[in-house]
């Protein structure tokens, strides 16, 4: 289980924020895997970083099957609530 900074765009970041958005679709430079946490920044070129965060675990993982080579779909899920991240170290 590892623990992936990710820049996220302010209008995607509010629809995972609100639960609207459940999947993360991303080029798989990272290695992902289910079970990993996605610790998401909401960012964009003209304002840089908000100040808004929200860490998402990967629940299932899909590649392939009509997704671009090197690409995954992650659906995302909540963190328990006794988990702490660490960003540093991972979970």
């Amino acid at each position: 289980m590892q623990t992936h900074e990710l820049k996220i765009w302010p209008e995607f970041f509010e629809l995972v924020s609100t639960g609207e958005k459940t999947f993360e679709l991303r080029k798989d430079d990272r290695g992902f895997k289910a079970g990993d946490v996605l610790w998401l920044r909401e960012w964009s070129k003209r304002e840089g970083y908000s100040g808004r965060e929200i860490e998402k675990r990967v629940t299932y993982l899909l590649g392939g099957w009509g997704l671009e080579r090197e690409y995954v779909c992650m659906a995302l899920g909540d963190l328990p609530s006794n988990v702490e991240i660490d960003p540093t170290n991972g979970v």
